[in-house]
């Protein structure tokens, strides 16, 4: 619990409903394992067809960006998911977060389509964090950032799965 007597609510929005299947069990099993005190939830928004109607990329990136924004309209915090974005440590993952749950903040991570993100939605965004300097599938960056949630709130009950 946080001292102004909010709860922390952390809202994975990632674009895309369907992921295969391993990559399914995956986030299920860290989703799990969550405690419900930080109110994760994982928001799936649909992804644009990228063929037919004469939609490029640019408008294919805005019109997901305009979904991921109307998904987090209730959090105070909003960080998207970019290449670019400044890479964290678990520690210091750990640490944001437990920032928020004293905060009390409902806090949105972004994770854009297939072609990333817009540059609005970059623009909107309270923070860059960039998940690997590697090219990950989109799929598995989502699992990712689900895995990274867990093991920094191992850390921060002392938890023996995260390990130095």
């Amino acid at each position: 619990m946080v001292g102004n007597g909010r709860r922390v609510k952390i809202n994975l929005i990632a674009i895309g409903k369907k992921m295969p299947d391993w990559i399914q069990t995956g986030i299920t099993h860290y989703q799990k394992q969550l405690p419900r005190e930080l109110n994760f939830s994982l928001t799936t928004p649909e992804a644009q067809k990228r063929k037919g109607k004469g939609k490029n990329i640019e408008q294919i990136k805005q019109l997901e960006g305009e979904l991921l924004m109307k998904a987090s309209t209730h959090a105070n915090l909003i960080i998207a998911f970019d290449e670019h974005g400044k890479q964290h440590t678990t520690k210091e993952i750990a640490t944001a977060m437990k920032n928020w749950q004293q905060n009390g903040d409902s806090v949105a991570l972004l994770i854009g389509g297939a072609d990333g993100l817009s540059n609005a939605i970059k623009q909107q965004a309270h923070q860059l964090w960039g998940l690997s300097n590697l090219t990950l599938p989109h799929s598995m960056a989502r699992l990712l950032a689900v895995e990274q949630i867990y093991r920094a709130h191992s850390l921060l009950t002392n938890h023996p799965y995260h390990r130095e």
